[in-house]
């Protein structure tokens, strides 16, 4: 998908949406499926959350409009009272939701910007409206909302490579896993795998916290540092980060393992596959691997991997395929 301000035309999309799901949710018939539907809307984008909200305030004060006495048959009057509440909810809504937006935006509720990216075939570079510049590796997703207090990223999938425009006053946000990185302008590494985050500093200073609920307690790191944090953790892991740390390779479309064991190198070689390659046992993972490879042809490592190392592949019920060591023979006696 490209990367996407909300024209005015999507605005007025969102709001007619939010208006036939208030209608439908107060339906007598409205069924359990719609309703299912209407939350996957609603958490789709958080524009879609606050229009419904609206909405329902616009319902309540139609429903407290008096009804004019019936002076016609009563099928004309019920048709004048439908269009005459429909041009007083339509005039209400031309006035209290650009109010609400403008009172949401001023409250740090709703942002003014937002934007989509993510990175399929290629390593791609996007610009964020604030100027900062963001590096998606394959198979990596984000969002960019730009609220008055702060500008905020949210890392969906994947890996990227923050370039952060200068801004001490509004500082610089990403949300991933249940952490948060914050700066107000720096260059750093952000990868996520599963519950797993690792942040790499390359320059300036960062915020790390790996508690949603703490998100102003975090840790410092500052150039050459990287920290490791997964779901629950109560801080995150910090530590130095080797001269010849390769971990940024992707950038140049590279994957360098060198000499990790299988079950440190999966997490890295997974975020490239369609589906998870897994191990059979902890023996298995306690092998050694080691070369540098093309991000886009990760597929043909998983297929050398019985020729270059004493292991073979099965494929499990699921349809993954699995790592095996092959047994040792023991030396007869």
């Amino acid at each position: 998908m490209t990367d996407h301000m909300l024209s005015q035309a999507e605005y007025d999309a969102i709001t007619d949406a939010a208006a036939h799901w208030c209608m439908r949710l107060h339906a007598n018939d409205c069924a359990e499926q719609e309703r299912q539907t209407f939350e996957h809307w609603r958490n789709a984008h958080p524009l879609h959350a606050f229009e419904y909200e609206a909405m329902l305030e616009i319902r309540d004060v139609a429903g407290d409009l008096p009804h004019p006495a019936p002076v016609v048959p009563l099928v004309r009057t019920q048709r004048q009272t439908l269009w005459r509440r429909l041009g007083i909810a339509a005039a209400v809504c031309a006035l209290v939701l650009p109010l609400a937006g403008y009172c949401g935006w001023h409250l740090g509720w709703v942002p003014n910007v937002y934007q989509h990216f993510d990175a399929t075939d290629n390593v791609r570079t996007v610009t964020l409206k604030d100027g900062s510049q963001v590096e998606l590796n394959l198979g990596s997703e984000l969002t960019y909302s730009n609220y008055k207090d702060q500008r905020q990223v949210t890392l969906k999938k994947g890996e990227a490579f923050f370039s952060v425009s200068h801004d001490t006053r509004h500082p610089f946000v990403v949300k991933a896993a249940e952490g948060r990185i914050r700066v107000t302008g720096t260059r750093f590494n952000v990868w996520m795998y599963e519950d797993q985050v690792k942040v790499n500093l390359c320059e300036g200073w960062v915020l790390v916290s790996s508690n949603a609920d703490r998100p102003g307690e975090g840790l410092h790191l500052d150039p050459a540092m990287q920290a490791v944090y997964r779901h629950g953790d109560f801080i995150p892991r910090i530590s130095q980060t080797h001269d010849n740390d390769r971990s940024l390779a992707w950038r140049q479309g590279k994957l360098v393992l060198d000499d990790l064991a299988l079950s440190d190198a999966l997490p890295l070689i997974n975020r490239y596959l369609e589906k998870p390659l897994m191990l059979a046992d902890n023996s298995t993972g306690s092998i050694h691997i080691d070369g540098i490879y093309n991000i886009k042809e990760i597929d043909g490592l998983v297929k050398s991997l019985p020729r270059v190392l004493p292991v073979y592949l099965t494929r499990s019920q699921n349809g993954n395929l699995v790592v095996n060591a092959i047994p040792q023979k023991t030396p007869k006696s």
